[in-house]
C-alpha cells in the first residue's frame, strides 16, 4: 500500500459566502504541483499525494514536509494538519491527528483507530454493543459473519479495516473535480487573439466567419489551430486543437524543470526529420555523456545534400526523463546558419533531428 501525505485545511472544508474557500484551495493545489504533480484532492480542504516521488528528490520525508510548509506560507494559508501513513484512509486519520506514522507502525496505527472513524454511526453503535470498539477489532471479525449481518458497504469497509483497500467508500467528494475545474476556468479565463488595438478588426471577423463556414462543412476537426500545452520541449508542447476550443492560460501548467526557455519555435515537424551535423573535419558532432558537444558544429545538412554553414549555436541542453522506468535521454541545440535560418535540433539515440524552426 502506497505511503501518502494528507494535507487537511479545516477552515477550507466549508465554503464561504464569497466562494473564497474553494478558490484558495484551488490555488494551493496548483502551488503544490511544484512539490509533486500527482496531487489528489479528496474533499474540500483535503488532498493527498504520494511521498515516494518527492522523497526521492529531497532525500528525506522531513525535507518534503519542510517544502510543503513553505508552499503553505507562500499561499498565505493557515497551517494545515498534515499526516503521513499507508493508504488514503490511514493518511487522513493521521492528518486529523497531525501525525507522521512510521512505516513499521502503519498496521498498528490503523487497527487502534476508533471504529467511528471508519463505520457509519448507526452501524458503529451496533458494533460497540457487540464489543467491537476499534478498527482492528472490526478487522478481526470473519468476513462471512460481516456479510451475513451487514450491507455490502460495511463489507467494503471491512476490507479497508483489514488493509485490503486503501480508500474507504464515501471518503471522496465526486463533485469536487468539477468544481475545481470550473473555478480554474473562471480564474484563468479563455485566451483570445485580438486585433492590434485590443479588439477584432474587419480582417479578423472575415477570417472567423470563413473558419466557421469550413467547420460547419467539415466537422469539429475540420479546422485546427496551434496550441501550446505542457511539456519540456517544443515538440512535446505544440498541439493542434479544434478551432474555437477554449485555451487555458499557461499559468495553470504544472512546473516542468528543465523546460526550454523562450522563444518557442514557430514550426515543429509533425514527424521527426533527420539532419546531419558535422565539425570542421567533417566528422559527426555528438553529445557526450557529460552533456557537452564533441566539437563545435560547422556545417548542417537538412536533407537532399543541401549543406549550410553554421555561424552560431547555443546549448546543448540535455534532459533525462522517465528515469524511474525506461529513461528517455535527449538534448536540444539552437543553430543559426549563414542564410539567417534558425533551427532547434534534438539529439536522441545517437542521431540529430529537426525539432523546430524559428521565424
Amino acid at each position: 500500500m502506497e505511503r501518502l501525505v494528507a494535507v487537511w485545511f479545516a477552515e477550507l472544508g466549508v465554503e464561504r459566502s464569497d466562494g473564497s474557500a474553494l478558490r484558495e484551495f484551488s490555488h494551493f493545489l496548483e502551488a503544490l504541483g511544484e512539490l509533486c504533480p500527482f496531487v489528489d484532492p479528496l474533499r474540500r480542504g483535503l488532498c493527498v499525494f504520494p511521498m515516494r516521488a518527492p522523497q526521492r528528490f529531497y532525500r528525506t520525508e522531513q525535507a518534503v514536509l519542510d517544502v510543503l510548509d513553505e508552499i503553505v506560507q507562500r499561499c498565505a494559508l493557515p497551517s494545515p494538519r498534515v499526516g503521513v501513513a499507508q493508504g488514503v484512509f490511514s493518511a487522513e486519520a493521521a492528518a486529523r491527528r497531525d501525525r507522521v506514522v512510521p512505516p513499521e507502525e502503519s498496521e498498528r496505527f490503523r487497527r487502534t483507530l476508533p471504529i467511528e472513524e471508519l463505520i457509519p454511526r448507526d452501524v458503529a453503535v451496533t458494533l460497540r454493543r457487540l464489543g467491537v470498539s476499534s478498527v482492528g477489532g472490526f478487522a478481526d471479525l470473519p468476513r462471512t459473519r460481516v456479510a451475513e449481518r451487514f450491507s455490502a458497504l460495511v463489507v467494503d469497509l471491512h476490507r479497508v479495516a483489514q488493509g485490503e483497500r486503501s480508500e474507504a467508500p464515501g471518503q471522496r467528494d465526486a463533485g469536487l473535480t468539477r468544481a475545481l475545474t470550473r473555478e480554474s476556468h473562471d480564474t484563468r479565463g479563455v485566451d483570445e487573439q485580438l486585433g492590434f488595438f485590443g479588439q477584432r478588426g474587419a480582417r479578423e471577423e472575415r477570417a472567423l466567419a470563413a473558419a466557421w463556414r469550413v467547420r460547419s462543412r467539415l466537422g469539429v476537426d475540420g479546422v485546427l489551430v496551434a496550441s501550446l500545452g505542457p511539456g519540456r520541449a517544443p515538440e512535446d508542447r505544440n498541439h493542434l486543437v479544434p478551432f474555437d476550443a477554449p485555451l487555458a492560460g499557461s499559468s495553470g501548467n504544472a512546473p516542468w524543470p528543465g523546460r526550454l526557455g523562450s522563444p518557442t519555435p514557430v514550426r515543429t515537424p509533425r514527424h521527426p526529420l533527420p539532419v546531419t551535423l558535422v565539425d570542421a573535419a567533417g566528422l559527426p558532432v555528438y553529445v557526450g555523456s557529460r552533456g557537452s558537444l564533441s566539437a563545435d558544429p560547422v556545417r548542417l545538412e537538412t536533407g537532399g545534400g543541401d549543406w549550410r554553414d553554421v555561424v552560431w549555436c547555443a546549448g546543448p541542453w540535455p534532459s533525462i526523463e522517465r528515469w524511474w522506468a525506461t529513461p528517455q535521454r535527449r538534448a536540444h541545440l539552437q543553430i543559426l546558419t549563414e542564410r539567417d535560418e534558425a533551427y532547434l535540433l534534438r539529439a536522441q539515440e545517437g542521431c540529430w533531428w529537426l525539432a523546430g524552426i524559428y521565424d
